[in-house]
């Protein structure tokens, strides 16, 4: 697919980077004029797949984090961020509003939230070989 501009960003999975990265991707989405209310659910969404990335995929130390942001045609913002961490089992069941791997201090609510605040949203993972979370927005034309 064609692309109107795109960027990549690799990081390790420190949790003092989750703010780099939403601040990267919104930096990177300023250019399509968003509102407030359409940079705040993308800064939110992404925010989330990070966290999840530096809670579930690498417990047992760093590894890295690969944001790729594209935008495309008809002022569609396109998200893809992976890890090669330790995957999930059940996709299905970690989709699960409440569900958590992460103990009492996380709310599972975080597949739920990305779903919500972005246009299109899909979750691959496989055991061993990490998660790819997959998420678009179409902005409004602002006039």
């Amino acid at each position: 697919m064609k692309f109107e501009n795109a960027m990549t960003l690799e990081f390790p999975s420190k949790s003092a980077n989750e703010c780099f990265a939403r601040s990267a991707v919104a930096c990177f989405a300023a250019q399509m004029d968003p509102t407030l209310e359409e940079l705040g659910d993308i800064r939110t969404a992404v925010s989330e797949a990070v966290t999840n990335c530096i809670v579930h995929a690498y417990p047992e130390g760093l590894g890295l984090i690969t944001i790729r942001c594209r935008i495309l045609k008809d002022n569609v913002l396109d998200i893809v961020i992976k890890d090669k961490g330790v995957g999930i089992e059940n996709v299905e069941q970690a989709r699960t509003p409440m569900f958590t791997t992460g103990g009492v201090e996380r709310s599972g609510m975080g597949f739920t939230i990305m779903e919500t605040f972005m246009t299109t949203f899909a979750v691959n993972s496989k055991s061993g070989v990490g998660t790819t979370v997959h998420m678009r927005r179409k902005l409004q034309r602002r006039k």
